[in-house]
C-alpha cells in the first residue's frame, strides 16, 4: 500500500533529541520511518545532538530515507539565573548567550529543511527537547504533531511536564501513547490531544516453544528498569524453581551494584548476565517467561516483542500502556507497582504450570496483533488526512 488516504505521497520530518541514540524512542522513529517509506512517503529524521559515546545504534547502511543531525557536538548546559547574584555572573550569562545563539542557527537549519517541504507536509516531534528548536523554527505552512513517548504520571514527575505543557500546548496534534493518558493531559487544559499507539516492532514467523527453564529481562540497567526489583523477587522464586534461570539482557551504570546485589542475594548461580544483543527475537524464543519490572513505562515495545514471541509476560502496573497491552490473567499477569513479593509470585505462577503458560502465550500472540503496523499506520494516514482538511 503506498500514499496517503487522499492520494498524496507528503513529506513527513521525524524530530528527536537524537537520530541514533540506543533506547525505545530511536527504535520507534526509524520504524516509523520505514513504515512511512514504503507507503510513497518522503521521510527526513532528525536529531538535535549526536548520541553520547558509548550510547550509539547501529543503524545500518543504505537507509531508504535521509537522516540529518543539527549539531556536531551536544551544546553546553546551563544553570538557572537566580537572584542578585545570577544577574551578576557574567559568565554564566555569556554561557547562555552563546546557547541562545546557537539553538537559533540549528532552528534555521530546520526552517531551510521545511521550506523545502511540499504542501502536506508533516513534522512529528517525539521528544518534548527537541520540540524547543523546531519552535523555534518556521514551520509556517506545515502540520505540526508533538508526542509524549511516556505516561503522563511519569512526565508529571518530571521537568518535562512543564515543557509538554509549554511546548506542545498549540501544536495541531499532541499524542499520547494511551486513550488514558490522553484523557489525563486533556484535563490539564490542552484540547488539542489524542493518542497513538506504538507498532507492533515485529512478528516472528517461529514462536517461542516456552520449554526452556528461562526467565528472561530485555532492557539497559537502569534504575528506571527496576531491575534490582526483579532480583528481589527472583531470590523469592528461585529457591521453588531448581534449574531455571533468569537471564539479563542489557548493560547500563547500575550493573556494577546489581551484581553485587545479586550476590548478597545469593542467587548467582541462576542469573546469567547476557550484556546487549542485536538478537532480540532469538533471545525471546529461548525463554518461557518475560518479566518487565520497571518503575516508569510509556507502551513499552519489550511487553509487545515478547507476545509477539509468544512468551507470557509479568509486568509491573507502571502505566497505562502496560495495562493497555496486557489483559491480566488472560494474556499475561500485571502485578502492583513495586510490590516484588506479588511480582515473584506472579512469576511463579507461570514458572509452575506449563499449561498455563502455553495458553497465555498463544493468547499473546493472538491478541498483540490489534498493534500491527498495517493498523497503526492506517491510523496515522487517518489523522495526516484530519489535520490537512
Amino acid at each position: 500500500m503506498t500514499g496517503t488516504n487522499d492520494g498524496r505521497p507528503r513529506d513527513i520530518f521525524l524530530v528527536s533529541n537524537s537520530v541514533d541514540e540506543l533506547g525505545g524512542i530511536t527504535s520507534w522513529s526509524h520504524q516509523m520511518a520505514r513504515i512511512f517509506s514504503e507507503r510513497g512517503h518522503t521521510v527526513h529524521v532528525v536529531g538535535i545532538v549526536p548520541a553520547p559515546e558509548g550510547r550509539r545504534a547501529d543503524l545500518g547502511e543504505d537507509l531508504p530515507y535521509r537522516t540529518t543531525t543539527l549539531y556536531d557536538e551536544h551544546p553546553p548546559s546551563i544553570k538557572a539565573l537566580r537572584g542578585l547574584k545570577g544577574k551578576l555572573d557574567i559568565i554564566e550569562r555569556r554561557r547562555r548567550a552563546a546557547r541562545d545563539a546557537g539553538m537559533r542557527a540549528q532552528a534555521a537549519k530546520l526552517t531551510a529543511l521545511f521550506r523545502a517541504a511540499r504542501p502536506g507536509a508533516v513534522v512529528i516531534v517525539s521528544q518534548v527537547w527537541a520540540m524547543e528548536w523546531v519552535a523555534m523554527a518556521d514551520t509556517s505552512g506545515l502540520k505540526l504533531v508533538g508526542m509524549s513517548h511516556e505516561s503522563f504520571e511519569t512526565c508529571r514527575r518530571s521537568s518535562r511536564f512543564g515543557r509538554v505543557k509549554r511546548f506542545y500546548k498549540n501544536v495541531d496534534r499532541m499524542l499520547a501513547l494511551t486513550r488514558e493518558d490522553a484523557d489525563l493531559w486533556i484535563r490539564q487544559r490542552m484540547d488539542n490531544v489524542g493518542s497513538m499507539p506504538n507498532p507492533l516492532p515485529f512478528f516472528p514467523e517461529e514462536p517461542s516453544p516456552r520449554t526452556a527453564k528461562r526467565v528472561v529481562s530485555i532492557g539497559r540497567l537502569h534504575e528506571e528498569k527496576g531491575v534490582d526489583m526483579l532480583l528481589d523477587s527472583w531470590a523469592e522464586v528461585a529457591p521453588k524453581h531448581p534449574g531455571w534461570v533468569l537471564t539479563l539482557y542489557g548493560s547500563g551504570p547500575e550493573e556494577e551494584a546489581l551484581k553485587k546485589q545479586c550476590a548478597q542475594l545469593e542467587i548467582s548461580s541462576s542469573v546469567e548476565w547476557m550484556g546487549r544483543t542485536s538478537d532480540v527475537p532469538g533471545a525471546l524464543r529461548d525463554s518461557a517467561v518475560f518479566a518487565l519490572s520497571s518503575r516508569g513505562e510509556g507502551f513499552p515495545l519489550a511487553l509487545m516483542e515478547a507476545m509477539a514471541t509468544a512468551v507470557p509476560c509479568v509486568a509491573f502496573d507502571v502505566a497505562p500502556g502496560v495495562h493497555e497491552i496486557i489483559t491480566d490473567g488472560v494474556n499475561g499477569l500485571i502485578a502492583p507497582p513495586g510490590n516484588t513479593g506479588e511480582f515473584g509470585r506472579r512469576l511463579d505462577a507461570l514458572m509452575s504450570d506449563r499449561e498455563l503458560r502455553d495458553r497465555m502465550g498463544e493468547q499473546a500472540r493472538e491478541d498483540i496483533q490489534r498493534y500491527s503496523t498495517e493498523e497503526i499506520s492506517r491510523r496515522w494516514e487517518e489523522l495526516f488526512t484530519l489535520l490537512h482538511r
